[in-house]
């Protein structure tokens, strides 16, 4: 969703919100999706080696060079984005009523902000 607002304020194809949005949410919530970052390391990337700090490291990583890889930028500053403009994203979400995002509606304002920030 935050993607879609990306989309909407600046036109960025969805595509492209995602390969910004994705690696950000993964190290933003690394935490909350520790298991399934765990999972998603080996299963995707085959990643088995190291302690869980490592392989998750590692996964985010291979996330952001794949779709660098593939021509899509994974910074906002690539889109002439900056700081100044995550309050208006933020105002956008909260006017959609987009404030409990994710499986477990725990994506609050603030941690939108703070995957905002994490894809400067």
């Amino acid at each position: 969703m935050i993607g879609h607002e990306l989309t909407a304020l600046h036109g960025i194809d969805h595509a492209r919100t995602l390969a910004i949005v994705l690696p950000a949410n993964l190290e933003v919530r690394r935490e909350a999706k520790r298991a399934k970052l765990l999972q998603y390391a080996e299963r995707v990337w085959h990643i088995s080696q190291g302690n869980d700090e490592q392989r998750i490291d590692a996964a985010i990583q291979k996330t952001r060079t794949f779709f660098e890889s593939l021509g899509l930028p994974t910074r906002l500053a690539a889109y002439q984005l900056d700081a100044d403009d995550i309050d208006g994203l933020l105002k956008q979400l909260d006017a959609h009523r987009l404030t409990a995002l994710g499986e477990h509606s725990n994506v609050t304002l603030d941690v939108s902000r703070q995957i905002l920030e994490a894809s400067l």
